[in-house]
């Protein structure tokens, strides 16, 4: 692909704004309505009044419906070919330095109770206990040039296997879609003869973890304060260290990335971005929203393209909370966009769509085309009927995008104010 560098592309200033999991289903209790049909999110609906409103398939069929298959798509990556599991993608979001070789686990510290997995997130723990925990965890079980456990945000951690004996060839369960299930019923299980053992030892270690983090002062503590313990890890989505072309020699842009989620930076990191720091962002409904819109504004500066990622929709959606998805959809919407757009004096194009969609119903990730709208101010429209950005609004507009046709199609418009490929 030729570098548009070279035909002005790069005047144009993009931003992707990404609600994880903003999607859902309609909801009777609310009047057979989801979070986004009922929030008030006047900037989104600005965008697709005056752009381009759609629905695009972000999950490939035959894949696992996470945020790291769905947010390599929308970059226009292919994930059958580039997707190599989620725990090597966090791995490299938190900087671990591992070899070719090594295989990366994602770790969720869980809360586990009489035999079933309670909580996926151990109550949302917060990083300077988990830290205290992952080292505790490291001291019990951690061998040089054998296994080793990295500290990420919150319950999301990693745990890194070396060596010939262990395979990545084992087939795992998110803790997110297990909620609620008997332990002995969603253990890992080998997908190859060679992974037998593999499974067989990281099963042992999960158990061997409750024992020790059973006990431990935090976890006692945790209790006595009414909170779910972080007594057990959960291992899942392993992997081999990617091999990925960056996002400026596909398609000439200088890239960003603002998340607080290390598997966001993590691709973010193996295209080539720079991966922003700001100060206050959690992954969770307190995140420092308007620290992310004076960022991407700031970094605009010196880079031409900004994905901004914002997990809180997705903690919502996965507790099943319909009025906290409607709220952090709303903050996201005047919080975030509303103070970039408000901010931005350049040309710009900005698009605002979900990953993936986590309905209140299922409190899990799902396959379903999700909606997205792109405004830029190269668009000389004449026809501006107002439109209140939502799911069904994205399925009427006729517009529906296979996952990985997305990003061409986003830049074309900012290049010449059309809706098509590069």
């Amino acid at each position: 692909m030729k570098n548009f560098f070279d035909e002005g592309f790069a005047s144009m200033k993009y931003i992707l704004v990404i609600g994880d999991g903003m999607a859902d289903y309609p909801v009777n209790m609310y009047g057979g309505k989801t979070p986004l049909e009922v929030a008030d999110h006047p900037w989104m609906d600005k965008i697709a009044s005056a752009g381009i409103c759609g629905t695009i398939q972000t999950i490939p069929k035959g894949m696992d419906t996470g945020s790291d298959v769905a947010i390599l798509s929308i970059l226009g990556y292919n994930p059958k070919k580039y997707h190599s599991g989620r725990g090597p993608l966090e791995a490299v979001g938190v900087g671990i330095k591992f070899k070719t070789n090594d295989i990366a686990f994602r770790c969720n510290l869980i809360t586990e109770e009489n035999g079933f997995l309670k909580d996926y997130s151990a109550g949302h723990i917060e990083t300077k206990e988990a830290e205290k925990l992952i080292n505790f965890l490291n001291n019990k079980f951690g061998k040089k040039d054998e296994i080793f456990f990295y500290k990420g945000v919150g319950y999301r951690h990693i745990l890194i296997l070396t060596g010939k004996k262990f395979s990545e060839k084992v087939v795992c369960t998110p803790p997110h879609d297990a909620v609620g299930k008997k332990i002995s019923e969603i253990l890992i299980k080998p997908a190859s003869k060679s992974a037998v053992k593999t499974a067989e030892f990281l099963n042992r270690l999960m158990f061997e973890s409750k024992n020790f983090l059973s006990n431990h002062p935090i976890n006692l503590r945790r209790i006595a304060e009414g909170k779910n313990p972080a007594n057990m890890v959960w291992f899942w989505s392993p992997g081999k260290k990617p091999r990925i072309p960056s996002f400026k020699s596909r398609f000439g842009v200088k890239g960003a990335v603002i998340s607080a989620v290390n598997i966001v930076k993590g691709i973010g990191a193996c295209l080539g971005f720079k991966i922003v720091k700001v100060p206050g962002i959690t992954g969770y409904f307190d995140t420092n929203y308007e620290g992310k819109a004076d960022y991407t504004l700031k970094t605009l500066k010196t880079h031409d393209f900004v994905l901004v990622h914002v997990e809180a929709p997705d903690e919502a959606g996965h507790l099943g909370d319909f009025k906290l998805k409607v709220k952090t959809i709303e903050d996201l919407d005047k919080r975030l966009v509303g103070r970039i757009m408000k901010n931005l004096k350049e040309d710009y194009t900005i698009a605002v769509l979900a990953d993936h969609a986590t309905p209140i119903q299922t409190k899990t990730h799902t396959r379903d085309p999700v909606p997205f709208a792109v405004y830029s101010t190269l668009i000389r429209k004449k026809d501006y009927s107002k439109k209140h950005f939502s799911e069904e609004e994205a399925k009427k507009s006729g517009t529906n995008l296979q996952g990985t046709r997305f990003m061409s199609m986003f830049l074309k418009l900012g290049k010449h104010g059309k809706w098509g490929r590069l």
